[in-house]
């Protein structure tokens, strides 16, 4: 069976990535793709990376016809992503990689994004996107928000060890560098060339990081009781890339056995023997997330450190296993290709 599918926000890297992937998938056929500023523009004309793929011509969303559509990827911007959800059929299976139906409660979403939500009804119905934690819920959604980059990083690094009750959750501290396609294409002036590289900035330091919802949302759900952690993003000149490293107060070794029993079974989830480090380059261009654990000179302290690609693992590769299991396909089908190497 060939599942139609359409892409809404065609124009942007997750757009494109997403284009990329489907490409390889045996059973997706890609019906329509969307792009409001540059609609009556090829794939070629955009991303010329894509020319050698026979696409839609980019148009505006008012012009799909949804009826035949079996399922809708969603790259639009916040904000925008809800006002259009929310027009769309009822009945259309949707993922969504905006952040607006991540956060489950409005108040929250309102606090960390700065406006009301306008589409509550699809907000109560939407399932986090996180695949691994979420895989029988998201088989049968009908909506799924993907998570923003920085928060799957962080999430899979953390999780199994909140579950678990091995590290202090009073004491968790998460530096996470992440490459400049995760700020979009729009143009903006401190990610011109001549701004950014030769640099490494901090930036949203002091808890001010929108995907701080996410990880105060998830983490305190698991433990059942609030966590916080402290968390800086840094901006690199790297075009794909995050790496994420926390700092735990716990056992070195129970930590590491901790989240290789979590991922034994997870087919993009790689935890390296005790003492590995990962790096973003041995990922670039997959949907693989390496994860490496270390003793701290500090007795009663880990180091976490994971390594993924930002707009495969971080966001369409999600994208795209989590609307395979929304299809009823093998989870892994269409991602598993090889990181690019060098």
């Amino acid at each position: 069976m060939t599942h139609k599918i359409a892409i809404l926000g065609a124009s942007g890297y997750t757009g494109a990535e997403l284009i990329r992937l489907i490409a390889e998938h045996p059973n997706m056929e890609i019906v329509a793709l969307s792009g409001e500023r540059k609609a009556g523009q090829s794939m070629a004309e955009v991303f010329p990376h894509l020319r050698h793929l026979d696409l839609p011509v980019l148009c505006k969303i008012d012009e799909i016809d949804f009826a035949g559509i079996d399922l809708c990827f969603c790259a639009l911007p916040h904000k925008t992503s809800q006002e259009v959800i929310r027009a769309l059929p009822s009945t259309l299976r949707i993922v969504d990689l905006s952040a607006d139906f991540r956060l489950r409660d409005p108040e929250a979403y309102r606090k960390w994004y700065g406006n009301e939500h306008v589409a509550l009804e699809q907000q109560a119905e939407a399932v986090y996107g996180l695949t691994e934690f979420y895989r029988e819920q998201i088989r049968t959604a009908r909506l799924v928000a993907g998570t923003g980059c920085n928060a799957a990083t962080g999430q899979y690094v953390l999780r199994p060890l909140i579950a678990a009750g091995v590290i202090d959750l009073d004491e968790i501290i998460l530096d996470l560098k992440c490459a400049v396609s995760g700020a979009g294409r729009s143009l903006k002036e401190n990610l011109l060339h001549a701004e950014l590289s030769e640099g490494y900035n901090a930036y949203a330091v002091g808890g001010t990081h929108r995907h701080l919802g996410e990880f105060d949302q998830e983490f305190s759900a698991l433990a059942g009781r609030p966590v916080q952690v402290q968390f800086t993003p840094h901006l690199i000149p790297a075009n794909r890339g995050i790496l994420a490293t926390a700092y735990v107060r716990g056992d070195a070794q129970t930590v590491h056995q901790t989240l290789a029993a979590a991922y034994a079974d997870e087919p993009f989830l790689h935890v390296l023997p005790f003492g590995e480090t990962p790096s973003t380059h041995h990922v670039r261009g997959s949907n693989h997330c390496h994860i490496g654990v270390t003793g701290d000179r500090l007795a009663g302290r880990a180091i976490v450190i994971a390594a993924l690609d930002n707009l495969t693992k971080g966001s369409s590769g999600q994208a795209l296993q989590n609307a395979n299991l929304m299809l009823g396909e093998t989870e892994t089908t269409g991602l598993t290709m090889a990181p690019l190497f060098p």
